[in-house]
């Protein structure tokens, strides 16, 4: 509402600076503007003006603007008495004290003498014209038309905007984004250094099997009465709309492909998400580049005697190589290699998202089998590749020591691509989640974190929000939705402080990447006692010193289970690897090392939950036993 007001302001200041040209007018008009900017200086505005003609003002200013609109000649006396009624209206009902204004209204430079001197009046009322002498500049003439028109219509559409601001825009995904971006500003977040200043960071997504994208198959199926596509269609309605009015009827099958599987949990919407930090990168950099006045005339000057696309490709290609110094995006895809060799469409869907994002890169796990002293035996290779050409290229190759999936297979997947990534932090990110651009704009501000802190102790761990996007897919999706949020949210929040017993639950947490990758890594993999690997990870940091934090000025979106039975494999996963956490090292560290209330609070904040329910279960059956029999009794 704020920046509406002033835009209005500041809009109605400029066209009425271009509208009128008669010296006293322009006084006038000035004196009123002076009167509103000393008021609103002062915070006197509601005592020095009386609102109660704010409304006849308004109906004067909403007919003015649509005839500058329409700029007609036949409109301009209309034009004439509306100024006229507006400077009025100012002066002799809303302003307390126009005594300034009216010295320039009836100054003596406005007296016109007759040819003897006898009598004195004065000139013709404001704004009007007299023979040859005009005081506004209207119509407007072709020259003038386009700016001082868009400027016109811009003010019309502030003051003829009925609808409420709680409806715009329609879509609720795009309110709650916005609410969410413009609450978060007013949060504590470090000041945001320039990218050429910022840690430079790696994002890691274990990836398997999964769906890359939708193929035509799966998205005109309809072996369950309906298909994919037109499930979309109906969950979307607004933004398939908006996308058929964007593409138009000529939408081929591959926009259309990727439409429905940026709406479903593929790797093609982590992806888009994630490639979101370059392109705020990139942004920001720009911004970065043209305020400093000095570099920018000194690229020009050294550029001068180029042409004007010369020097905007030579700032595009430093802007881009700054964003590829700062981010990198590695996609673990340890069946990528078989995936090829057996002509897997999957394949081909990967190697299409690392064509549309260039700093994609994707690490996999090579078997070969080679023959040295007539023994058969197998080589595995880590491999790196990009995209070149709609083409993978390697880029790098580490030859290892044995088969690398020994353990369990999302920690295994994740170990053996970490060295492909660089820089001092570390996001991971499952395969189910998505990013928005306006939160890609805090990055900088995150990464802060690991360089200033309040407790002076850098963290290891940054723990942030997730909003749970699959809430609308189901009443059992909107029921897990809100039980994940309340855990991300005041959950972590309070286990972070003051229980400071949080762990690293999952995905997207930002690690130190330097202290982990010389401490173990990000994920322990032994098979079965590692279940909940995630959580391990956390253990580890608390073990050797290091602090976990959590923000929540930032987000990520989170896919969740839909279905009952997903929902409850995700459950028992969950239970049964708090039981084994029952028998690991870590939890026996922990319990020796933390102070009294710590262990108390990281024994029910873990197994004491599960522990807790059962002995409260018991207990009920017990009571409800008992009672049985003694009401059995009785009767007897």
């Amino acid at each position: 509402m704020f920046c509406s007001i002033n835009d209005f302001y500041e809009l109605t200041k400029t066209i009425f600076r271009f509208l009128i040209i008669g010296e006293t007018e322009k006084g006038v008009v000035a004196a009123i503007f002076g009167k509103i900017e000393e008021s609103i200086q002062n915070s006197s505005l509601l005592t020095d003006f009386k609102m109660d003609h704010l409304p006849s003002l308004f109906s004067k200013f909403d007919r003015l603007t649509e005839l500058l609109y329409l700029n007609k000649q036949e409109h301009r006396y209309e034009v004439t008495i509306l100024l006229q009624d507006i400077v009025d209206i100012l002066i002799q009902d809303m302003i307390v004290d126009a005594q300034s204004i009216l010295d320039v209204v009836n100054s003596p430079e406005r007296l016109i003498s007759d040819d003897d001197g006898a009598f004195g009046y004065y000139e013709p009322e404001l704004f009007a014209s007299v023979s040859s002498i005009t005081n506004i500049r209207y119509p407007f003439l072709d020259g003038q038309l386009s700016q001082q028109k868009e400027q016109v219509k811009r003010l019309y559409l502030l003051l003829n905007t009925k609808e409420q601001v709680a409806e715009i825009p329609s879509n609720l995904e795009a309110r709650r984004r916005i609410s969410f971006f413009a609450t978060s500003l007013f949060m504590d977040m470090p000041a945001a250094p320039k990218v050429r200043s910022m840690l430079s960071f790696s994002i890691i997504t274990p990836y398997f099997m999964e769906e890359v994208k939708f193929s035509d198959e799966e998205l005109y199926s309809n072996q369950d009465e309906s298909s994919i596509l037109s499930y979309m269609q109906k969950i979307y309605p607004d933004e398939w709309k908006n996308f058929s009015e964007r593409i138009g009827p000529k939408a081929t099958n591959d926009e259309i492909r990727y439409w429905a599987s940026y709406r479903g949990q593929t790797l093609s919407r982590t992806v888009r998400g994630m490639m979101y930090y370059k392109k705020a990168l990139r942004l920001q950099a720009f911004l970065d580049r043209t305020s400093d006045q000095e570099s920018y005339k000194g690229l020009l000057a050294t550029e001068q005697g180029k042409n004007k696309r010369n020097i905007h490709q030579s700032l595009s290609a430093e802007i881009e190589a700054l964003a590829d110094m700062k981010f990198s995006y590695i996609i673990s895809c340890q069946k990528f290699g078989e995936q090829k060799i057996k002509g897997d469409p999957h394949a081909q869907d990967i190697i299409d998202l690392m064509t549309r994002y260039s700093a994609l890169r994707v690490a996999y796990i090579e078997e070969k089998e080679v023959i040295e002293n007539n023994v058969p035996h197998k080589v595995y290779s880590s491999v790196l590749i990009k995209a070149e050409n709609n083409l993978d290229q390697e880029i790098y190759r580490i030859k290892l020591p044995g088969p690398p999936i020994i353990g369990e297979g999302k920690p295994e997947n994740q170990n053996h691509a970490i060295i492909f990534t660089r820089g001092e932090a570390l996001q991971t990110i499952d395969m189910n989640q998505d990013n928005y651009l306006e939160e890609a704009y805090k990055m900088r501000n995150v990464l802060q974190e690991f360089v200033i802190h309040p407790r002076d102790q850098a963290p290891t761990i940054l723990g942030l929000r997730e909003h749970i996007f699959t809430g609308s897919v189901s009443s059992l999706a909107g029921f897990m939705s809100y039980q994940e949020t309340s855990f991300v949210t005041i959950g972590q929040r309070f286990l972070a402080d003051p229980l400071r017993v949080r762990f690293h639950y999952g995905h997207p947490d930002i690690f130190d990447r330097i202290f982990h990758l010389t401490r173990g890594g990000v994920s322990k993999a032994s098979k079965t006692i590692n279940l909940s690997e995630d959580v391990f990870a956390g253990y580890n940091s608390i073990l050797r010193h290091g602090n976990i934090t959590y923000n929540e000025y930032i987000q990520v979106g989170k896919g969740r289970d839909v279905g009952l039975n997903q929902i409850s494999k995700f459950e028992a996963k969950v239970a049964n690897g708090n039981s084994e956490q029952t028998i690991s090292r870590d939890i026996h560290r922990l319990g020796r090392r933390f102070d009294f209330f710590r262990m108390l609070s990281c024994y029910f904040t873990t197994v004491g939950f599960y522990f807790n329910s059962l002995v409260c279960s018991l207990s009920l059956s017990l009571s409800l036993s008992l009672s049985l029999s003694l009401s059995l009794s009785l009767s007897l």
